[in-house]
């Protein structure tokens, strides 16, 4: 899938004086990440922006955005953004640091994230097992 490389230079633009943002080429187009944690992305043409959950419903309040549904499944606290959404420049840039933003002060700051299928538990040798 490609992405609008434009968008993605118009994004760099607005974040060229923000320390410890990367880039990254997932969901088929480019994400941006904060200290390895993603917060805005273009898919094809579209703007993904990471809101949090407590931010969804006045981010999708606002014109030409909608819940992210990239896997079929809506995903609450990401937003896509249509491009009449972010043809201004402080449009875009009003979107780049909402995403920054929430990332900066709850993911980032908040409490390190439990591992997904983690198990505490010491899990036993295959020798052990089989006696």
């Amino acid at each position: 899938m490609a992405y609008d490389t434009r968008l993605a230079d118009r994004i760099r633009k607005s974040l060229a004086r923000r320390k410890g943002v990367t880039e990254k080429a997932m969901f088929g187009g480019l994400a941006f990440l904060l200290e390895g944690k993603m917060f805005v992305g273009i898919v094809k043409d579209e703007l993904m922006v990471r809101v949090g959950p407590e931010h969804h419903e006045d981010a999708i309040a606002q014109p030409h955005a909608r819940t992210m549904d990239f896997t079929g499944r809506p995903m609450k606290g990401y937003v896509f953004v249509a491009p009449p959404g972010f043809g201004d420049d402080r449009d875009l840039a009003a979107w780049v640091e909402r995403g920054r933003a929430f990332v900066a002060e709850s993911v980032l700051a908040g409490p390190p994230a439990k591992r997904r299928g983690s198990n505490p538990r010491p899990r036993r040798s295959v020798a052990r097992a089989k006696r």
